[in-house]
C-alpha cells in the first residue's frame, strides 16, 4: 500500500497542525464516517509518534503514515491526498492498487 500526498495538501497539514521539520502525521481508522472503500469507517489524522509503521511517505521533512494496524481499511487500494481549492482542505481518494 502507498500514500501519495500532493505539494498543496502537505502545505495545509504543516500549516494547519502547525508542523515542524521531523514531525509525524498518521491516519487512523476511525468508526463512523462515510468512505469508498469502508462502510461504517473513515479516517482520522492525529499527530503521533509512530509505533508500527505499516506505510508512509514523507514530504517537506513531515512523515505521513499508517499503523500496520490499519492496513486493514484500505483493502488493497492506495491513498491519494490532494487538496481541494473549493473546501479548502485536503480529500482522500483511494485507487485499487494493481
Amino acid at each position: 500500500m502507498n500514500i501519495q500526498i500532493s505539494d498543496f495538501a502537505a502545505a495545509w497539514y504543516k500549516e494547519e497542525l502547525n508542523l515542524k521539520n521531523g514531525d509525524f502525521v498518521r491516519f487512523f481508522v476511525r468508526y463512523g464516517g462515510c468512505s469508498t472503500v469502508q462502510s461504517g469507517f473513515s479516517l482520522g489524522v492525529s499527530t503521533e509518534e509512530p509505533v508500527d509503521i505499516g506505510a508512509k511517505t514523507a514530504m517537506d521533512d513531515i512523515t505521513f503514515y499508517i499503523e500496520e494496524k490499519d492496513l486493514w481499511y484500505f483493502d488493497d487500494h492506495d491513498l491519494f491526498i490532494n487538496y481541494h481549492s473549493d473546501y479548502e482542505e485536503p480529500v482522500f481518494e483511494y485507487k485499487k492498487q494493481g
